[in-house]
């Protein structure tokens, strides 16, 4: 596959924002149902925002309050970090033939933000011809403001706020990935490799523990990938 050389424009970070501030909206009530899982968890608001600053990763935020308190074992606490955040690794390597066209701190400005949502947004543009890193930088960039802010309110609000599942926004995110990226399955011949990686990840995800089934899902999905693979 031919890739055309790729930019990062400040005029593409306004757009990959603007495209993914609809979706931004709804990672809210997420930050705040962590907000107030963290505090009830022992961590001050201070702590609970300064961590959704810093780490902007919401899977292993919500594992690591699990192991939270005055026995927490950093060891522990990082393999499981670690796990949860592997995904990271292979969203990376989809986006490198692209990324790695800019010069470092362009590589590192593009990866900061990374996350589930811009870059099943970014990935997408980028193979329907799009040629602006920006738009992930700035998709990135809108999602991490509207969980700092969701942390910030549920952390200072507490749980009279409520539980955001209630309203059904958490079927959100399952939804929208899922209309992004199956079209782009089902009409290629990757569908066996996704879906070998999907059954893997629902059989182990009660067995291993939390974040391994994704690891193994996408072990089984290259391996299949890797046997059948035919020029």
């Amino acid at each position: 596959m031919s890739i055309s050389s790729v930019c990062l424009t400040r005029s593409g970070i306004a757009r990959g924002a603007r495209q993914l501030a609809p979706l931004a909206v709804f990672v809210i009530p997420f930050g705040m149902a962590y907000g107030i899982a963290a505090v009830e968890s022992g961590m001050s608001s201070v702590q609970a925002i300064t961590a959704s600053f810093l780490m902007f990763s919401g899977a292993a935020q919500f594992t690591a309050l699990d192991l939270w308190g005055s026995e927490m074992s950093l060891v522990a606490l990082f393999l499981v970090t670690l796990a949860v955040s592997a995904r990271h690794v292979i969203m990376g390597a989809a986006l490198s033939p692209w990324v790695n066209q800019l010069d470092t701190k362009r590589q590192i400005l593009s990866a900061i933000f990374l996350s589930d949502p811009n870059f099943a947004h970014t990935h997408t543009a980028l193979k329907h011809d799009e040629r602006d890193i920006g738009v992930l930088v700035g998709s990135g960039a809108i999602g991490w403001a509207a969980w700092v802010l969701g942390t910030a309110i549920g952390a200072v609000g507490g749980a009279q706020l409520g539980d955001p599942s209630v309203y059904g926004i958490d079927v959100l995110m399952p939804v929208y990935f899922a209309a992004l990226i199956v079209p782009g399955i089902v009409s290629s011949p990757r569908w066996l490799f996704a879906a070998v990686a999907a059954l893997v990840a629902v059989v182990t995800q009660p067995i291993v523990p939390t974040g391994w089934n994704i690891i193994l899902a996408a072990i089984a999905g290259g391996l299949i990938g890797l046997l059948t693979y035919d020029e």
